[in-house]
């Protein structure tokens, strides 16, 4: 059955990476929760997407130059009394539940991946008991042979539009066998069965990202991709359980 990864905790339904969205998905009927994750100024590992706080709360400033304590005292928009909270947060959210994690490693506040990083994020996950219940994602190659270097847990690569256009399926098919990436992840809205066939026939796995509208959600379900991100997990949840009923009857 395709997989449902309720993306930053389910963006569109409870606020991008809060603290309520993510106890939710950590209580729903699907099998991942997607998460990103920056270094503070002193060495915690908080979970937000951007790498600065300026888009998506009100404060501003790379979180790599800010304290755990600022980052924490940022209001996240359009949530209730919610700020940003620390993995090991997170790994205790999740910890009685039978969602996995799906981490990913962002660039920085410049577009370079964080110097070191990766082993301490995946050192962190395995003193919370997690590192065995986690895949890691990024559209970084160099973060995808940082986490090979580090632990034998599985791990994607999220192909950008501009990126799959400018490579090519091909060329990055190559580009993914030659890294030893097991799995590719393309924009729903630039795949279709061909692409995917190209590149499973290649032995390497493949999934969706930004599936949020039914019309998406139900392509990948089509399409019979190995996981699919969404913002929105309940639709996500409703337009599978009648995907599959229908193609029972």
């Amino acid at each position: 059955m395709t997989r449902i990864a309720s993306h930053r905790g389910g963006t569109l339904n409870f606020g991008d990476s809060t603290p309520t969205g993510f106890r939710a998905t950590a209580a729903l009927p699907l099998e991942e929760v997607e998460f990103d994750i920056h270094p503070s100024r002193d060495g915690a590992i908080m979970v937000h997407h951007d790498a600065t706080l300026d888009r998506t709360t009100d404060s501003s400033g790379a979180l790599i130059d800010r304290t755990e304590a600022e980052i924490r005292a940022a209001s996240i928009n359009y949530g209730v009394d919610e700020h940003p909270i620390s993995l090991a947060e997170l790994c205790g959210i999740y910890k009685d539940s039978a969602v996995t994690f799906r981490c990913e490693f962002k660039p920085d506040q410049n577009g370079m991946p964080y110097a070191g990083f990766v082993p301490k994020a995946i050192e962190e996950l395995s003193r919370h008991g997690m590192l065995e219940r986690t895949g890691f994602s990024s559209f970084m190659v160099a973060n995808l042979e940082e986490i090979a270097r580090h632990t034998s847990r599985p791990f994607l690569w999220l192909v950008s539009p501009p990126v799959q256009k400018q490579l090519g399926i091909k060329a990055m098919i190559e580009l993914a066998q030659a890294h030893r990436i097991p799995e590719i992840g393309l924009n729903i809205d630039h795949t279709d069965a061909a692409t995917m066939e190209q590149i499973t026939k290649a032995g390497l796995d493949f999934g969706c990202w930004a599936a949020h509208s039914e019309a998406q959600i139900t392509k990948a379900l089509s399409l019979g991709v190995k996981v699919f991100t969404t913002d929105r997990p309940l639709l996500a949840i409703e337009v599978r359980k009648s995907f599959h009923k229908e193609a029972a009857a």
